[in-house]
């Protein structure tokens, strides 16, 4: 069993900066989980923001390239998305996810609003 918890989302002005965190309880060691951040707009299909696998190879979706950074601490079992430069675009709640033995385990999200 895996379970997720994100915290950190809120309201920010565009060209502002949010850092999300996401704290994992899993019985086997986080460090093996490829470890992923969606998000999802309202009216929109929730996407891959950006992965981060046990070896520390990152993903990211081309919207987010450049201004956000996946990072982990696999001691502490926390994932992190340090977002800059900030955009109305990026509004949106914000799930930490993986998969363990094929099956995907979801946070329960947390709302980012980029708003003047």
């Amino acid at each position: 069993q895996v379970q997720l918890v994100e915290s950190g989302g809120g309201l920010v002005q565009p060209g502002g900066s949010q850092r999300l965190s996401c704290a994992a309880t899993v019985e086997l060691n986080f460090w093996f989980l490829t470890m992923d951040w969606y998000r999802q707009a309202p009216g929109k299909q929730r996407e891959l923001v950006a992965s981060i696998r046990s070896s520390g190879t990152t993903n990211y979706a081309d919207s987010v390239k450049g201004r956000f950074t996946i990072s982990r601490d696999n001691t502490e079992k926390m994932l992190y998305l340090q977002m800059n430069n900030l955009k109305p675009e990026d509004t949106a709640v914000y799930y930490c996810h993986t998969v363990r033995n094929v099956v995907n385990f979801w946070g329960q999200g947390t709302q980012v609003t980029v708003s003047s």
